[in-house]
């Protein structure tokens, strides 16, 4: 396969062979050849849990200091008052069950997290077959099942992530783009690794934390000394 001019000279500047401390492997990201966009900074983290056992899961939010650099589309499920409310905060769009056909038959997709009141979960519950796929289906748990529809969309719009668990048990998260610079990177890293850390399960034995590895949108991947 050709890589590119800009990836060849980006892998130069990593030994594959070294686990680096995080500031460093931001560095060195700072000094890769730019692209004509803003690339995303994405974490993937390989746990030693089994993600099939209900007890071992790892699944949480976490708001990042820095924001994601992402200005985040939010769809309300929410009638009357709740509804007002949630136009109010700032949610780009909000709607009850005339919505379904629109996601269902016209495969609409303009938004990135999707917040629901409880008394709206019957209606939402029939959109899980094209929802749940997409990792787009509200959850209590990810506080986007909630009554305080204003506090959801603030903490969304303001940088809040959500991290969970694929099939392989690792995490894969985009936590701030390449211009934030070192420093923000790595608060906005320390943040999220820090909340990983503590939502270890009581069930998960041996090491938790397996491989950490940054890398950017188009950039190789730089392992991570994450003890």
């Amino acid at each position: 396969m050709k890589i590119s001019k800009r990836y060849a000279e980006s892998i130069k500047l990593v030994d594959k062979t070294k686990e680096y401390e995080v500031k460093e492997a931001l560095e060195i990201i700072e000094k890769m050849p730019k692209t004509k966009f803003d690339e995303t900074v994405e974490l993937h983290v390989k746990l030693g849990v089994d993600s099939k056992h209900a007890d071992q899961q790892v699944r949480g939010t976490v708001v990042l200091p820095n924001g994601t650099g992402k200005t985040q589309k939010v769809l309300v499920f929410a009638k009357g008052p709740k509804a007002e409310e949630a136009e109010k905060a700032g949610a780009d769009f909000v709607g009850a069950e005339e919505l379904i056909p629109k996601i269902q038959n016209d495969n609409w997709f303009d938004y990135d997290v999707i917040v629901a009141t409880p008394d709206m979960m019957g209606v939402v519950g029939r959109l899980g077959k094209v929802l749940g796929p997409k990792g787009l289906m509200p959850n209590p748990k990810s506080g986007t099942v909630t009554m305080d529809v204003t506090k959801a969309i603030s903490e969304i719009k303001s940088g809040k992530v959500e991290y969970r668990l694929d099939k392989t048990n690792i995490i894969h998260l985009g936590f701030g783009k390449v211009s934030f610079g070192t420093d923000k990177l790595l608060e906005n890293y320390e943040t999220i690794i820090n909340a990983i850390i503590k939502a270890k399960p009581a069930a998960a034995k041996g090491q938790y934390i397996r491989s950490v590895a940054i890398t950017t949108t188009m950039g190789p991947g730089i392992f991570i000394n994450q003890k």
